[in-house]
């Protein structure tokens, strides 16, 4: 099935991670992407932690197809399952 947009949850500091969502049908899988990533794919040294929603908004595209292709890929970590990019893996669609 086709992942569909979810939601911005947060940005968690003590990880250094923002947290979303996306959907699979009604099921929401939970998804993560460094604050590292995203400032790779942003080109700023370090964005500030009120910055956080703004910019992954901008970058929710790229993130989101990255996420897309890491789920059909089966490729989920934590408990409960879910997402997690880091920096690599947009390295790997370049």
């Amino acid at each position: 099935m086709m992942l569909t947009h979810g939601r911005f949850i947060s940005y968690e500091y003590d990880r250094m991670v923002v947290l979303f969502s996306m959907l699979d049908g009604n099921r929401e899988i939970p998804c993560a992407v460094s604050t590292s990533a995203m400032d790779e794919l942003d080109g700023v040294v370090r964005a500030r932690a009120g910055q956080r929603e703004g910019q992954f908004m901008r970058l929710r595209e790229r993130i989101e197809a990255c996420a897309a292709d890491k789920y059909r890929a089966t490729e989920f970590e934590g408990t409960p399952p879910g997402i997690v990019l880091r920096s690599i893996d947009f390295r790997k669609l370049r």
